[in-house]
Parts: structure tokens; C-alpha cells; sequence
């Protein structure tokens, strides 16, 4: 189980920041893979970012130079640093977490291939 730290989500205007936090209660993090997806209303759940054991990063086009995943393994988090926001940001964000890095062959965007999932925070944007 990945837990959403709070605070991270909540309200901004557009061009601010905010940065989300996912903490994993295992005492391998060191070898997960985590990703970042959201989902708008109406919308179906999207991939944003996420990073390997390695701390190699991939980003959807849409967030690529405004967002950045971090971990710190000796917190046991992930972090989304999330600049320049916009209005179509607004989402609710979920963290995952794969045991054993993430998904091969470029399926780090695929949702069923992480094993666990935070609860979920609310991210909006304001114009």
C-alpha cells in the first residue's frame, strides 16, 4: 500500500507550483519503480511521470519540462514537483508503485502494471 502525503494537492493559480509526495512502507523502496497518473473529470486516468529504481524519469509531452520526480530512498517517497502549472492540470493525482522498477518495454504508462495506488489528491489549477 503507497500512501498520498498531505499537504501537496490543493488550490494554486496558474504558474504556480505545487509538489505531491507518495510514500511507500516498504523496506525495499529502493527497488520500486514509481508513476504518476491523473484523472480529470470526465476524463480517463492518464500518465503523467515516473521514475525507475535507477532515478531515470519519463514524462508525458503534455507535463515534459514543467514537472519533476524525485525520491529520497531514505525517506521511502517519491516526489512530483509540479511548475508553470495550468488550468488543464486540474486533476486528481495518484501515485503507483512497482515492486520491481517499472513495467519493461515502455509500459510505465500503463496503469495495470503497478501493483499499488494512493488514495488520490486533488490538484487545481485557477486561471
Amino acid at each position: 500500500q503507497v500512501q498520498s502525503v498531505e499537504p501537496g494537492g490543493g488550490l494554486v493559480q496558474a504558474g504556480g507550483s505545487l509538489r505531491l509526495s507518495c510514500v511507500v512502507p516498504a523496506r525495499t523502496f529502493a527497488n520500486y519503480g514509481m508513476g504518476w497518473f491523473r484523472q480529470a473529470p470526465g476524463k480517463e486516468r492518464e500518465f503523467v511521470a515516473a521514475i525507475d529504481w535507477n532515478t531515470a524519469t519519463v514524462y508525458a509531452d503534455s507535463v515534459k519540462g514543467r514537472f519533476t520526480c524525485t525520491r529520497d530512498n531514505t525517506k521511502n517517497t517519491a516526489y512530483l514537483q509540479m511548475d508553470s502549472l495550468k488550468s488543464e492540470d486540474t486533476a486528481v493525482y495518484y501515485c503507483a508503485a512497482r515492486s520491481w522498477g517499472l513495467p519493461n518495454g515502455g509500459n510505465y504508462y500503463n496503469a495495470a502494471m503497478y501493483d499499488y495506488w494512493g488514495q488520490g489528491t486533488q490538484v487545481t489549477v485557477s486561471s
